[in-house]
């Protein structure tokens, strides 16, 4: 699916915080911590900040999906239900790839898709935790990728 990537409005952050509500409805392993006003705050919180990048249809009517990141951290990554799938993930994932030597992230153990999904993204498991540093209680696995570095720059390095 083509979509255009650019950063976040704040008048985007209704559209964005419902995707994480309904991300965590889709998943009964994930207790509810926020209600929808909640998320919808965090989101524009996010926004104002900087961090965030959205997909839209090439038409401009919908938003699909956004990454956040705080230089290599990426704090979020919600696809809109009816767009998962589509390649729209990767695409944030690349734009942000292609901005930063590193990325990192955490996700869920329960979470297989997301693992699957970084995994292909070139993502590979730097920790794992037993659930006691976040909010969730849940165990999570810690990701982390690096720009691969050309043969000329491993020479310079030598």
């Amino acid at each position: 699916m083509s979509v255009r990537l650019r950063p976040a409005r704040p008048t985007d952050a209704g559209t964005l915080g419902e995707m994480m509500t309904e991300a965590v409805s889709d998943r009964p392993w994930k207790p509810r911590l926020h209600s929808g006003a909640e998320d919808i705050a965090h989101a524009g919180e996010m926004i104002e900040r900087g961090w965030v990048t959205v997909a839209e249809s090439r038409d401009g009517g919908s938003l699909l999906g956004f990454l956040a990141r705080e230089g290599a951290y990426v704090h979020a990554l919600f696809i809109a239900p009816e767009a998962q799938g589509c390649g729209i993930g990767r695409q944030l994932v690349s734009a942000a790839q292609a901005e930063s030597p590193r990325l990192e992230l955490w996700t869920f153990e329960a979470n297989g898709r997301a693992q699957r999904f970084y995994e292909r993204a070139g993502f590979a498991i730097v920790a794992r935790g037993d659930g006691t540093s976040n909010a969730e209680g849940l165990p999570d696995i810690h990701y982390r990728w690096e720009a691969p570095v050309a043969p000329a720059q491993k020479e310079a390095r030598r």
